[in-house]
């Protein structure tokens, strides 16, 4: 059986992005994070629309396991960026052969490049790149949603997942990247609360991976 995240044109990709994740990592000189945090979120977006702020590799076969462990039909992303993570997810939705990822992304730079190597790794089809606002661009977005991949601005996590919330179907799984940040606390406690009902588990990936089943 062909895995798709295996193939070459996928994985050729995905080996250049992470190529230039981590030469950007070595030679990028932004605007100090505390002056950006003080910004808007799409002010921050436009700050750092060259920054590519990836999963991990291995964040990303989690990403691609989980997708095809569930099966879900409508999968959603908040914070695309140049499209990493999409392509884990959007793999696994084509060899599933049902699905559709929906990713978000404010940086208009990032939707254009994001929609590009999707395209080069033959998975355009199966995965949209919303730009602009998720707690806009995902308000029309019908359910029932199977997963939920949360990679954006970390204070918009948990209101992304507020509004998400009448949408999931039950048993969704939720992940959330980089829980090690200060910025995750109030989402880690929303979700590690039983009474929200969520079972919850962190992952040891690189920064650390939250996964909830919405219980």
């Amino acid at each position: 059986m062909t895995i798709t995240l295996h193939e070459p044109r996928v994985r050729s990709v995905l080996d250049r992005l992470f190529g230039a994740a981590a030469s950007d990592d070595d030679h990028f000189d932004a605007p100090s994070w505390g002056d950006l945090r003080s910004a808007s979120a799409q002010e921050r977006a436009d700050a750092l629309a060259g920054v590519y702020m990836p999963i991990s590799a291995r964040g990303g076969d989690l990403l691609y396991g989980l997708v095809r462990a569930s099966r879900p039909d409508t999968v959603v992303e908040f914070g695309t960026s140049f499209g990493i993570s999409t392509l884990y997810l959007a793999a696994a939705v084509a060899d599933n052969g049902k699905g559709h990822v929906y990713g978000t992304e404010m940086s208009e730079a990032k939707v254009a490049t994001a929609r590009k190597n999707l395209d080069e790794a033959g998975l355009g089809s199966v995965a949209t790149i919303l730009p602009g606002d998720a707690r806009r661009t995902l308000a029309d977005l019908k359910g029932p949603i199977g997963l939920v991949l949360l990679d954006g601005w970390k204070e918009l996590c948990l209101p992304v997942l507020r509004d998400l919330e009448p949408r999931l179907a039950p048993g969704a799984l939720v992940v959330a990247d980089d829980i090690d940040q200060e910025l995750m606390a109030d989402y880690l406690a929303y979700v590690r609360e039983p009474a929200n009902g969520y079972v919850s588990v962190a992952f040891p990936v690189e920064d650390g991976m939250e996964i909830s089943c919405r219980a």
